[in-house]
């Protein structure tokens, strides 16, 4: 294959898809990959290092996609990012369909398939391939550090000759890869932590970690679905659980909220009411800011003040360790790239399979996802 990464052009994004480690895999497995200069200077991979890996770097936008077969990239805002974009091409980036359904039609248009790495199957087969569990990683971690340097005292319970500090007690909710991470840093940290999830069977992974599973006693058996994911509650029994969650959220120097549903609407877990229960200086950290929040406060890269009490909507947490980032992302490319590759390593799209069908969004000048059409609709 003729593989091209473009740099990123959306704003605060630090992360690059190829790192010069795995274009050094890739160009070892035969194939051509062509970088555009500057691509990897935000994680501190200058062009030099992508030439010493056996990439070719190109002087511009156009010429790094001119003799690609396949295109890599974190994101793309608009296709005016990528010029000559056409039927020979196929584009694996972040490209958020179920959300954002509509810009997927412009894409169809100009000829060119395009594999989503947010549909990547929650199968055995595809975990080495699972961007957004790794870049979910990094999201948990970041939360943690955030709040860190957010919140008006220390993490840790210290014994000084000033007195006894006491520790700083976390309540995560969700405990799926960003729940995980943040619970286990906040534990580094010397937090008391205590998280809660929807899903019966989070319970025991919290507890794995040195945290304690906050039990609501609420029937939430039927609360996942067959991808793992936690599925959409109705109003009754999100009332219930924000009720019986108030009195941990309010005893919380931080919150950090991480449940996220794919293609709709975060779920509403931490009300106005729930907000206003908590101490001012208190702190959340919403990691579902771009589709909603999990708090009924937050705004998306804003930090609101609300009866003293701050809530942050972080959309780039990735960014903040971009080079970590950029490591595991590139590593689930050159898995899906080997996967794509046939006997000859020529670029195959197969329909029918698994992964790959699971993450076909546009082909033919088609929109061909069933979930992306019904989205349309």
């Amino acid at each position: 294959m003729r593989i091209a990464t473009i740099s990123q052009t959306r704003y605060g994004e630090k992360r690059v898809a190829l790192t010069p480690e795995a274009a050094k895999k890739l160009v070892g497995d035969g194939h051509t990959v062509t970088i555009e200069t500057g691509a990897g200077i935000t994680i501190g991979a200058v062009d030099e290092q992508y030439r010493e890996a056996g990439a070719l770097v190109a002087d511009n936008r156009a010429g790094t996609l001119g003799a690609a077969d396949l295109i890599t990239s974190i994101n793309h805002e608009h296709l005016d990012d990528l010029p000559g974009l056409s039927e020979r091409h196929t584009l694996v980036a972040l490209l958020d369909p179920l959300w954002k359904p509509g810009p997927m039609v412009d894409l169809a248009a100009t000829g060119a398939t395009a594999l989503s790495l947010e549909l990547v199957p929650r199968i055995t087969r595809a975990q080495s391939m699972d961007v957004l569990s790794s870049m979910a990683t990094v999201a948990g971690y970041q939360a943690v550090l955030t709040a860190a340097q957010q919140l008006p005292r220390m993490f840790p319970l210290l014994m000084t000759a000033a007195g006894t500090v006491p520790a700083a007690r976390i309540v995560v909710l969700g405990a799926g890869v960003a729940g995980l991470q943040a619970i286990a840093t906040a534990r580094r940290l010397g937090a008391i932590v205590e998280a809660y999830d929807v899903r019966p069977a989070a319970a025991e992974q919290i507890r794995s970690l040195g945290a304690k599973s906050i039990d609501l006693q609420l029937d939430t058996a039927s609360s996942e679905d067959a991808g793992g994911y936690a599925k959409a509650q109705g109003d009754d029994e999100q009332a219930r659980q924000q009720a019986a969650l108030t009195p941990f959220i309010a005893a919380a120097d931080v919150v950090i909220t991480t449940a996220a549903i794919p293609g709709v609407r975060s779920p509403l877990l931490v009300s106005k009411a729930m907000v206003e229960s908590m101490r001012p200086g208190s702190l959340i950290v919403d990691l579902a800011a771009e589709r909603g929040g999990n708090c009924a406060l937050t705004v998306a890269d804003e930090a609101v003040d609300h009866s003293g009490v701050t809530i942050l909507g972080p959309t780039q947490l990735e960014s903040g360790s971009a080079r970590s980032a950029s490591q595991m992302f590139a590593h689930n490319l050159v898995t899906l790239v080997r996967h794509l590759a046939d006997d000859e390593l020529n670029l195959t799209i197969d329909p029918d399979d698994e992964i790959t069908g699971a993450m076909l969004v546009t082909r033919g000048g088609e929109v061909v996802h069933p979930r992306v059409k019904e989205a349309l609709s």
